[in-house]
């Protein structure tokens, strides 16, 4: 996951800092692209894949769409039909090519891309000295709203690239990393919540995307949730009961998308030659035993997590749920400063945790 650390106008944080966080957030998206090859760049492996050079040029469009447009008289774009190939949904910012065809375009060139880049940093270092500390000016909740935006690309690079290597039949990895020593996980603990009415919704402090508005109550019955993150070792387990042939542990639509894509584990596990259960990861491929088991379960559907959990004997908790007993837990975990891109292991600890 991308840690999002804002650097908003307040006493404590001047907008003056907004340059320095410009600059770490456009350098970190490059920097990304570091363990890649030109040819990684420009592959679409399908239509729900952008290619890494997309993801480039389409987060620099939108500060020269939103932004620099409104807010620039200067400024010119390096190639106007950029807006045609770049926009991605914002209808109301024109028209838009094909997604599923991003991959088919080979120019402008990676080259190129990196040139628009630049061209539009130059811009927006060029605004950002006016504005200044004014936490007031109309740009300046933009341009926040477009750091935001660009480190959600930051993680769609990362699950887009890994699907583009994966799909090689080589598997190639993005960075190779070995797996640390093997960890005994702890028993799973139940953390208990009292029922009630909760206040769920941004606060009103800080960034907020707008759907996350407004503030309002819900009523909840007490539950209990899981202290941790369910394993791939406990996954597993439900793969090797028969867990995707078991009807009754299924929605009837999700029983439906299972035998419809043959799904027998989820996404980028493998046996391989000998058997044995595998998992694709950004730092390639191994075998799930050892240290692998006691990493948290990933790319499950909504579906395989909702049968997996009946097997269980337990449900998955509600939004509302997870955000009360979210409240007041500390923003923990493997962020991209940590630099492997995958979730590590639980702690021993029966404290909640794992929720970021």
């Amino acid at each position: 996951m991308i840690r999002s650390d804002p650097l908003i106008a307040s006493p404590q944080r001047p907008f003056a800092t907004l340059m320095a966080r410009y600059e770490n957030v456009r350098a970190q998206t490059e920097a990304l692209c570091a363990p890649l090859e030109v040819e990684d760049l420009v592959v679409s492996s399908m239509p729900d894949v952008s290619p890494t050079k997309w993801h480039l040029a389409h987060t620099s469009w939108f500060f020269e769409t939103f932004v620099l447009a409104g807010h620039d008289q200067s400024y010119r774009s390096p190639d106007p039909r950029y807006a045609f190939l770049f926009n991605s949904y914002y209808v109301q910012a024109g028209e838009r090519h094909c997604r599923a065809m991003r991959g088919l375009v080979t120019r402008p060139t990676v080259r190129e891309v990196f040139a628009y880049r630049a061209h539009v940093d130059a811009a927006m270092r060029r605004l950002i000295e006016c504005i200044g500390d004014d936490a007031a000016h109309p740009a300046a909740g933009l341009i926040d709203l477009g750091l935001h935006h660009e480190q959600q690309h930051q993680e769609l690079l990362l699950t887009d690239i890994k699907h583009v290597l994966w799909t090689n039949p080589l598997r190639p990895a993005y960075h190779a990393q070995p797996d640390g020593p093997a960890r005994e996980v702890a028993p799973l603990a139940w953390r208990p919540f009292d029922g009630g009415v909760a206040w769920i919704g941004h606060d009103g402090g800080g960034f907020a995307y707008d759907n996350e508005g407004p503030r309002h109550r819900v009523f909840l019955e007490p539950y209990q949730l899981a202290a941790r993150l369910t394993t791939n070792g406990e996954y597993l387990a439900f793969v090797e009961d028969d867990g995707y042939s078991r009807p009754e542990l299924w929605l009837s639509s999700g029983l439906a998308t299972v035998q419809a894509n043959k799904w027998e584990a989820p996404l980028y596990w493998e046996r391989d030659t000998e058997g044995r259960w595998t998992e694709f990861t950004l730092g390639g491929t191994r075998v799930l035993e050892g240290a692998a088991l006691a990493d948290p379960v990933t790319h499950v559907s909504y579906y395989e997590a909702d049968a997996f959990a009946r097997w269980a004997g337990h449900r998955l908790p509600s939004e509302f749920e997870w955000e009360t007993a979210g409240r007041g837990v500390p923003v923990e975990g493997r962020f991209v400063d940590a630099g492997r891109f995958h979730p590590g292991p639980a702690s021993g600890s029966a404290a909640l945790q794992q929720l970021y």
